[in-house]
């Protein structure tokens, strides 16, 4: 997430590595030449559905480590989605002059305060989407997977006015961890975690008292890469924000994965989250059914579940269908991706390359 992932001999669905070939990939995002300020020097993509009507709902979807924006949209069906139901989408995308690796820098105190580096950049973004299409201020949303989930925290936090409602995939909470050091200590579980802190964190990040973005949270319970722990952090956090520490008000399960929210005075899911039993690092997709949604492979594990449908849902931005609206009690299909004590062989080609580099740093076992 920060320079590097720090195990990349993770068990991936497919067995592609990281690294997989651009060839496998379908783009459908346009590049977004508008004049903005980029202080952060990202790249700006995005997609609009034909016959889109405006004023328009903007998802703004951040990319992992080693992705790009492409990459994430094929493997996480972002644009397929948007097909169906309406919304425009904007792939802010990282450059390996920033950082080799295409992480977004979340751990940067110059690239995640308001107004500087890459939280920048992506704002401006966000007002340049308006010069190709008409933008419903009140329902902006971001989302991210890992070091794009970290950013999509910072983004909640430097400009909480800007987003409705934001979803975390295998990210950090904010404030967890500045400079490369902290951030490996943060990703392993040993970050701040006092919810009054991580909350101050957010209040000190802008001038902004509320209220606040609803977030939604998802984590494998196998990942080793960002512990689960973080998950529980960001839990903290943002039910400290608005006011709902304690235990959550509702406790289920969707399609056999454990499920907690804490609610508004409304009813209204303002803190979710997702825990995906058994699952290693990457976003949950269902692939399955007459529907299916994304393409599974590296950091793209079919569980049988949605995340790119609930995440859509949670923000409001797409209906959900009548099953997904029921806690389900049916036996969930096995975790495409286990833990496992198995030795992986050892890498070939570019990924070998790369791999003997960052052990001889001693920034990978």
């Amino acid at each position: 997430m920060p320079v590097i992932t720090p195990r990349l001999r993770l068990r991936r669905p497919t067995g592609r590595s990281a690294f997989a070939p651009r060839t496998a990939t379908r783009d459908r995002l346009s590049n977004l030449t508008a004049r903005r300020d980029d202080p952060g020097n990202l790249r700006a993509r995005y997609y609009l559905p034909e016959g889109l009507e405006g004023p328009a709902p903007l998802v703004v979807v951040l990319h992992g480590c080693t992705q790009d924006a492409a990459v994430y949209d094929h493997g996480s069906g972002w644009s397929t989605l948007a097909d169906r139901h309406g919304f425009a989408l904007l792939f802010p995308e990282q450059q390996r002059a920033n950082n080799p690796m295409l992480c977004f820098n979340w751990f940067s105190g110059e690239d995640t305060r308001r107004g500087r580096g890459e939280a920048a950049s992506i704002r401006a973004m966000i007002d340049a989407m308006g010069t190709v299409h008409s933008i419903d201020p009140e329902r902006i949303f971001v989302t991210g997977l890992s070091a794009g989930g970290a950013m999509a925290s910072v983004m909640l936090a430097a400009y909480p006015e800007t987003f409705a409602a934001g979803a975390i995939l295998a990210g950090v909470a904010y404030g967890c961890a500045e400079g490369v050091g902290e951030a490996f200590e943060c990703m392993a579980g040993r970050g701040v975690s006092d919810p009054a802190d991580l909350a101050a964190h957010v209040r000190s990040a802008s001038k902004h008292h509320g209220p606040w973005p609803r977030v939604q949270i998802w984590q494998g319970s196998a990942d080793r890469t960002v512990l689960p722990a973080n998950a529980d952090s960001i839990v903290g956090q943002w039910t400290e924000l608005h006011g709902r520490r304690g235990a959550p008000d509702r406790v289920d399960s969707v399609e056999g994965y454990p499920r907690r929210a804490w609610l508004g005075d409304g009813g209204e899911p303002l803190v979710e989250h997702y825990s995906i039993t058994g699952m290693d690092h990457g976003v949950p997709l269902a692939g399955g059914g007459e529907a299916p949604l994304g393409a599974a492979g590296a950091h793209m594990l079919d569980v049988g579940l949605s995340s790119t449908a609930r995440i859509a849902a949670f923000f409001g931005v797409a209906p959900e269908e009548e099953q997904a609206r029921q806690a389900s009690s049916r036996p969930r299909p096995e975790p495409a991706a286990k833990p496992s004590r198995a030795r992986k062989a050892p890498a070939a080609g570019p990924q070998a390359v790369i791999e003997k580099a960052l052990r001889a740093a001693g920034l990978m076992r």
